[in-house]
């Protein structure tokens, strides 16, 4: 029988998708793990794979329609022996996808949706059990790989109990859901409406640019964030002079690689990524994750980076970065910003974290205070270093200084731990060589 393509769930917290390419054509035979799509989500671009073989029998949603909701159907493909006849007439193409209320019930179709004519079901690889005996996708693994799920404890939704894309979604959603209750999604408060705002300027005097996906999430999470967020705020200045003749003589003596380049150019900001990564090992208890049941301790330094990107924001994390020497951080931070600004990451690049660096002084500012990006209890937010006027052995001097403002979650993190972790990063900062290690 013919077998629904749903807008798969690319993230545990995507709730839906543009859809932004079809790699294949109606007609065209399709074999498990081949590609057959892009879906653009509000932050990445990401292929989706075909997990049963058969032929491309109907689209039902067009290349760049915008906010398809995940679960809806989105194609059809048709098994060994079977025609279009199977399809009915009552699958049409999408005309435009329509904005869900409420995320759809794991069987429902979401309404708007087309409705198949025959009972569908999800597609599914022939290989049968995977590592460890569970039944599943190949998509349903990648994507429990790169949300840090475990398959053992997901319940699949597919032909004979298979786990497929979509219930690692719910999983991963129902994992994050209050104990005895069901997760509900947070009435935000909202502010002057549209009408009246425009009511107070003159016709013509501006362009309107609707949002897009990104800007609407950052919206979201932001105010989310400083709404549920008892955020505090410590600053500290850094002496930095050593940092920068540091960084001078390691760049100056970096090796070259085949192509006669040196093999990492290091900035002020690796040093930053690295000092903040051993002050949170230092001081254990500021690197944690706030839930309501309970504290998360980390076990390593996740350090995300905030990039700037066209329309938005985000925060690739550099993993176990206190394992890592300055080159190597140097060297994954240009890959992750080269692809995050081509929005070709990856979910399991740019979520979760410990905490979070976001630093400005490129462009001069001198002091800010950052928003937590949840699951993060701490973000630090640095300044341009310029020289100032110091006491440095009880006589004025002038110095490179560097301001460094911690915003931090009080539920998780003390006034005083948030001190001690400050202190620590100021430690490492200004004696550089202990980042060499």
């Amino acid at each position: 029988m013919p077998v629904n393509i749903l807008m798969p769930a690319l993230s545990p917290t995507m709730e839906k998708g543009n859809l932004a390419k079809w790699l294949k054509k109606e007609g065209e035979k399709v074999k498990a793990g081949d590609v057959i799509a892009e879906i653009e989500t509000d932050k990445a671009t990401m292929e989706v794979e075909a997990v049963d073989e058969g032929t491309l029998g109907k689209i039902i949603v067009a290349e760049g329609t915008s906010d398809v909701p995940v679960n809806q159907v989105i194609a059809v493909l048709l098994e060994e022996g079977e025609d279009k006849s199977a399809i009915g007439s009552a699958v049409t193409p999408a005309k435009a996808a329509p904005k869900p209320e409420a995320k759809p019930a794991p069987n429902a179709v979401p309404t708007g949706a087309p409705a198949p004519v025959a009972p569908a079901q999800q597609s599914s690889p022939t290989n049968g059990k995977g590592p460890g005996g569970v039944f599943a996708s190949p998509l349903a693994r990648r994507l429990a790989k790169q949300s840090g799920i475990d398959l053992l404890r997901v319940k699949g939704s597919g032909p004979h109990g298979r786990i497929i894309a979509r219930d690692v979604g719910e999983s991963g959603a129902a994992m994050r859901a209050p104990a005895g209750g069901v997760a509900r999604p947070m009435e935000l408060p909202t502010g002057m409406p549209d009408d009246k705002v425009r009511a107070l300027f003159e016709a013509g005097s501006y362009d309107f640019v609707p949002h897009d996906s990104m800007r609407k999430t950052i919206a979201k999470r932001l105010l989310e964030s400083k709404l549920t967020i008892p955020h505090y705020y410590l600053t500290i200045d850094c002496e930095i002079d050593e940092l920068l003749k540091a960084r001078e003589e390691i760049n100056s003596s970096t090796p070259k690689g085949a192509d006669g380049k040196p093999r990492f150019k290091l900035s002020v900001n690796d040093f930053v990524i690295k000092a903040l990564a051993l002050a949170l090992i230092k001081v254990p208890d500021a690197n944690v994750s706030w839930l309501d049941s309970g504290m998360l301790k980390h076990k390593h330094a996740d350090v995300g980076v905030a990039v700037a990107i066209q329309g938005g924001l985000i925060t690739p994390i550099i993993r176990h970065a206190e394992e890592k020497t300055l080159g190597v951080i140097s060297n994954e931070m240009r890959d992750l910003g080269l692809r995050a600004r081509s929005r070709k990451l990856k979910p399991h690049e740019y979520e979760g974290g410990s905490s979070a660096v976001s630093n400005l002084g490129m462009y001069g500012v001198k002091e800010f205070s950052a928003v937590i990006n949840p699951p993060h209890a701490t973000i630090l937010a640095v300044g341009v270093g310029e020289p100032r006027a110091i006491i440095k052995n009880g006589k004025p001097a002038v110095g490179t200084v560097m301001t460094a403002t911690l915003s931090a979650d009080h539920r998780a993190v003390d006034g005083a731990v948030g001190a001690e972790l400050l202190a620590a990063f100021k430690g490492y900062i200004e004696k550089p060589v202990g980042l060499l290690a």
